[in-house]
């Protein structure tokens, strides 16, 4: 039998460059259900719940949960992102439907009663969880670009005021659901904030 031309090299460079075997059914019934305990176990609690709580959630091992996942700012930053690109949905569909004079308004006012009802976006917008910036996220991007636009048209518009930015913004946002545990004081933070954004008198 001739011998082989292959080298190890060529053999790990073969390897390294074949595609990726398909993911076995029970292990894509796995990641589905431990993402969507994930879901709601980020949202009751935010970024502190713990990885082996959502595992007990989802009826697997804490190592299943890890090699889908292989660390808990993986797994938080899946949820929260997904949660991100809804707001940036409904970022586009209040801009299309309402002037810039009233726009930023109802998405600041949508954006508290997101944040207090769902603590994986209170935690992603305000910073309280993982740093979603260092993913480099199309989502994020397109979150502070909508967050943005809407914030100068109504400053364009006169008003927002025009010494504030989107910094401001989430500390606003921050604020206002720490009263999440009452809807009424929750409501009435958003009309002071709004309120106080409008520009002074002069």
């Amino acid at each position: 039998m001739p011998p082989s031309d292959r080298t190890p090299e060529t053999t790990r460079a073969d390897a390294s460059t074949a595609p990726p075997r398909p993911q076995r059914a029970d292990g894509r019934r796995n990641q589905a259900r431990v993402l969507e305990e994930a879901f709601a176990a980020f949202a009751a609690h935010g970024a502190a719940v713990p990885i082996r709580e959502i595992a007990r959630r989802a009826g697997v091992s804490t190592g299943t949960v890890t090699r889908h996942f292989p660390t808990k700012e993986a797994l938080f930053r899946a949820v929260a992102l997904h949660r991100i690109e809804h707001l940036v949905r409904s970022a586009e569909d209040i801009a299309a439907q309402e002037p810039p004079t009233t726009a930023f308004f109802t998405f600041f006012a949508f954006l508290v009663r997101q944040s207090a009802a769902d603590h994986a976006v209170g935690d992603a917008l305000t910073g309280a969880g993982f740093d979603l910036r260092a993913a480099a996220s199309t989502a994020i991007r397109d979150f502070g670009t909508a967050m943005t636009g809407l914030l100068t048209q109504a400053q364009q518009a006169g008003t927002v005021r025009d010494d504030v930015d989107t910094a401001d913004i989430k500390a606003l946002i921050a604020g206002c659901i720490t009263r999440d545990d009452d809807g009424a004081a929750q409501q009435r933070m958003i009309e002071i904030v709004c309120d106080g954004l409008h520009p002074r008198p002069t």
